[in-house]
């Protein structure tokens, strides 16, 4: 099976908020992708559905063939838009916890990473920059050997001198038989590393190609394409 989720018919409503309508959506291995959405589009929604913190109103979800639950989570690693982490532990402490948690976590990795970006692996995250805690969050993440990977914007905190080197370890890092899911507002930063953009507006998908069939069929960039939709 070449599918790492499949998404049939996929809805969710808060309320009378339609949030997600009938979202038909198929993600194959070894591909990056970008989400790409303006506020309020379904973006963080269909995020949360993958991750199994919502569930569907709907429709069916399926991540390597289950539905998200316990099983999912042992493939999935994801990146929230905000800290995760207990602000009083330091880096060791929480890679050490994540030793225990994930069976595919590599420690090596996590910590060549954390020397190489000069965060601290002994000082306590509260007392870290908030750009360097995102560099923890997105270290630990990216230093699973997971099957798919969803990252809501993992670049949105840090200063624009390390964002090349945060895409680089996002493509140098993950397992290449997985996909990598990137929600993100600045696409002119990641779309040279992406294979397809799916662009959603209103709880519906307007757009999933490849990022050469848009440059192919519209004659611009993907960045240009979505100011161009969404009026940027």
């Amino acid at each position: 099976m070449n599918e790492i989720l499949k998404c049939t018919g996929l809805s969710k409503r808060y309320g009378s908020v339609q949030a997600l309508n009938r979202v038909d959506l198929t993600v194959e291995r070894g591909k990056i992708i970008g989400i790409l959405g303006p506020n309020g589009s379904g973006k963080t929604t269909l995020i949360k559905l993958i991750n199994g913190l919502l569930t569907p109103t709907e429709g069916s979800i399926l991540v390597g063939g289950e539905a998200p639950g316990v099983e999912t989570k042992k493939i999935v690693s994801y990146l929230p838009d905000n800290s995760f982490l207990p602000s009083w532990m330091t880096a060791e402490q929480i890679i050490d916890l994540f030793c225990d948690f994930y069976e595919d976590f590599r420690p090596e990795l996590a910590y060549e990473m954390l020397d190489r970006l000069g965060v601290s692996k002994t000082t306590r995250l509260k007392n870290l920059s908030k750009g360097n805690k995102e560099k923890v969050c997105l270290i630990l993440v990216m230093s699973r050997n997971a099957q798919l990977y969803v990252l809501d914007e993992p670049i949105a905190a840090v200063d624009p001198a390390t964002r090349d080197y945060v895409i680089s370890t996002i493509i140098n890092n993950y397992n290449p038989e997985a996909s990598v899911l990137i929600s993100t507002h600045i696409i002119a930063d990641i779309e040279p590393v992406l294979d397809e953009a799916i662009f959603i507006n209103r709880g519906e998908i307007v757009l999933h190609k490849t990022v050469d069939e848009i440059r192919e069929e519209k004659g611009m960039s993907v960045d240009a394409l979505f100011r161009e939709v969404f009026k940027w």
